[in-house]
């Protein structure tokens, strides 16, 4: 992007109370630019979005709000020890929370910032908040873009085996031995279209860890979204602009998941990066943020109208 907007105003990073709990958050830009909230995936904090991605996405007119969910990074804590296996059969005695609370947690955070209607973009397990967010508090959406996610439904967007083999591998006990696991995941899901940048990876995982690091956390937002019920029906109903993102080579969420998600909503596309896994690499940002922008162009039309 050839502008320098991003230059013009520092990052401020504050801790804000949002649904009665404190949530770490970061804003760039002009605030006088359409706002986007940015909302991660599972125990991802809100480093997880690529400063020069969000660097990018202010130099194409975006006031760019990044937060960590409740359970990671800065924010708030919750307790509880789910029963993963008992949640995957319906028993959701031990589930701490669900992802429609962190759906609230999104609104609060706008709240919180006098923020009344944002575009909001979602990624993974964020993209079933953000759509979550666009059916319960759809006056509250500009647009939104769901990427590599799936809307809920167990016929699409399935993992392969052998990927959730390894992320349910118990983290290990040592920052080298949690660092390591991080880059064997990150080569794992990485997509054949574009080269593994191995540095990266250990730089990012390594950050991640110093910044804040609790396994029990990420559990509890797992537990959440494994007890997630189909949005299928209600995304029928939406009437926001609406695009789904995925990478053709995504084997933690397949892509018939983004395929779903676009088929649901009236009005969506599903933006195809070729070569892409479960990650949001610097080579298919271009196309990303490409997608972002026509999907957002979209929001001035008038409800029942989405074109």
């Amino acid at each position: 992007m050839g502008s320098t907007r991003h230059d013009l105003r520092a990052e401020v990073t504050r801790s804000v109370t949002a649904n009665g709990i404190s949530l770490c958050c970061a804003t760039y830009g002009d605030p006088a630019d359409p706002p986007l909230l940015m909302i991660m995936g599972i125990g991802t904090q809100l480093d997880g979005w690529d400063v020069s991605f969000r660097d990018d996405l202010v130099d194409s007119g975006f006031f760019v709000i990044r937060f960590d969910n409740r359970d990671v990074g800065l924010s708030q804590r919750l307790e509880g020890v789910p029963d993963l296996t008992a949640i995957r059969d319906g028993d959701l005695r031990t589930l701490p929370y669900t992802l429609d609370d962190m759906a609230a947690d999104s609104v609060g955070l706008l709240d919180a910032l006098g923020i009344d209607r944002a575009h909001i973009l979602g990624a993974s397990m964020g993209g079933m908040v953000a759509q979550l967010v666009a059916i319960h508090w759809p006056e509250r959406m500009l647009s939104l873009c769901s990427i590599m996610s799936s809307t809920g439904d167990p016929s699409v967007g399935q993992a392969d085996p052998a990927i959730m083999e390894l992320m349910r591998r118990p983290a290990p006990a040592t920052r080298a031995g949690v660092v390591e696991a991080a880059v064997e995941r990150s080569r794992a899901l990485a997509g054949s279209g574009f080269p593994f940048d191995e540095e990266a990876a250990r730089t990012r995982a390594a950050a991640a860890y110093d910044r804040a690091h609790d396994p029990a956390g990420r559990l509890r937002q797992q537990a959440a979204a494994i007890a997630s019920a189909d949005r299928t029906p209600a995304l029928r109903g939406l009437r926001v602009p609406t695009v789904a993102v995925h990478g053709s080579d995504d084997r933690l969420v397949d892509v018939s998941g983004g395929q779903a998600t676009a088929d649901a909503v009236p009005g969506a596309w599903l933006e195809v990066v070729d070569g892409m896994g479960h990650g949001i690499v610097p080579e298919a940002w271009p196309q990303i943020i490409a997608a972002v922008r026509r999907n957002a162009a979209r929001a001035t039309a008038l409800p029942g109208d989405v074109r």
